[in-house]
């Protein structure tokens, strides 16, 4: 089933036509965090294959499509964007078609989907009491049980690796600003998490196209994710680095030092253990490399990954973050270029 046809009877039809067209940190700033709670993606897994399937016949079914091959275009939107665009470039050059970035029918065709694109998802009491509102100050972050979700509709758009207007988009009759009750069910793009072939033999960072990418030994691609930057070129380190730890789930550890601009920060003169979750600031995980403070990790802002700089780490939406740690090992090479 197409998506065009299998959101036909859900959306309205302007809603369709728009879906569906033609830090240098001191030292560490992570901790493991095992008594904390669980923070799961739990979208149904679609299957990963380059076996025919049904061609795609959009952006949106192209970046599931892409999705479940490992390679993100970041929050799933149904817009051709930027990071669009060099996703679809990464999978031409890794099936040996020609890398224009144009969604054209050769394209379509290889990025077939063998599954139904879309999937329905039903909000559970465990999830809407997992809720809680983020403290504005660092105090209070450091006071509370988990940087958890906000909103049912951040929780949703995470697991499904889409925009929450996307999600808005999908599911018009939900009473988003009130808040669904449990039982909705809710209507989600199928991304699923990538089950990679393998680990990784080495990782690449390109400064300038925002890009980071896993390759295995053979130098063939296994992944593909936009990534943010720092902003001052001298806080980005160039050359081969190496993983020196991969965390899931890690505590943060904010230390004024490293945030001069931070009033709260200068008036506290101590540093403060942030708890985890997907609203921590290195988000659900940290992959540290051996340049002290620096590292690989998660973000609270997906729909920023690849658009802004960061304070000085290489930033993934969260869900890529979570790949990446199945493809990390200690002593990793992460080659950074220009």
């Amino acid at each position: 089933m197409r998506v065009g046809d299998y959101l036909s009877g859900l959306v309205p039809r302007g809603i369709l036509a728009l879906l569906v067209p033609a830090g240098a940190w001191a030292s560490s700033p992570v901790t493991p965090a095992p008594e904390s709670p669980a923070i799961l993606i739990r979208v149904p897994v679609a299957p990963s294959s380059d076996a025919p399937g049904q061609p795609v016949s959009s952006w949106l079914e192209a970046q599931i499509a892409l999705a479940r091959t490992g390679i993100s275009c970041g929050p799933i939107d149904g817009v051709g964007g930027p990071q669009s665009v060099a996703a679809l470039q990464a999978f031409q050059e890794s099936r040996d078609l020609p890398a224009t970035g144009v969604l054209d029918e050769m394209t379509k065709a290889r990025l077939g989907l063998t599954a139904p694109a879309m999937t329905q998802v039903t909000l559970t009491k465990d999830d809407l009491a997992r809720l809680q509102p983020l403290s504005p100050t660092w105090l209070g972050k450091s006071q509370q049980t988990a940087l958890d979700y906000e909103t049912a509709l951040e929780l949703v758009a995470e697991r499904a690796h889409a925009s929450q207007a996307l999600i808005r988009q999908l599911n018009p009759a939900v009473d988003w600003a009130g808040g669904p009750p449990v039982g909705t069910i809710l209507t989600v793009p199928a991304a699923g998490r990538m089950k990679p072939p393998a680990a990784a033999a080495h990782l690449h960072i390109y400064l300038a196209a925002h890009v980071l990418e896993a390759r295995d030994a053979d130098g063939g691609l296994i992944a593909h994710f936009p990534v943010s930057i720092a902003r001052m070129a001298e806080k980005r380190p160039e050359g081969e680095l190496h993983v020196t730890v991969v965390i899931s789930h890690p505590n943060y550890t904010f230390d004024p030092d490293v945030f001069p601009e931070s009033a709260e920060g200068r008036d506290l003169g101590r540093k403060l253990v942030i708890p985890p979750g997907p609203n921590n600031p290195v988000g659900v995980a940290w992959v540290g490399l051996d340049r002290p403070g620096y590292g690989i990790h998660g973000t609270p802002v997906p729909e920023q990954v690849g658009r802004t700089e960061s304070h000085g780490c290489f930033r993934l939406a969260n869900w890529d973050a979570l790949a990446l740690l199945d493809l990390a090992w200690v002593g990793l090479p992460v080659v950074v270029d220009p």
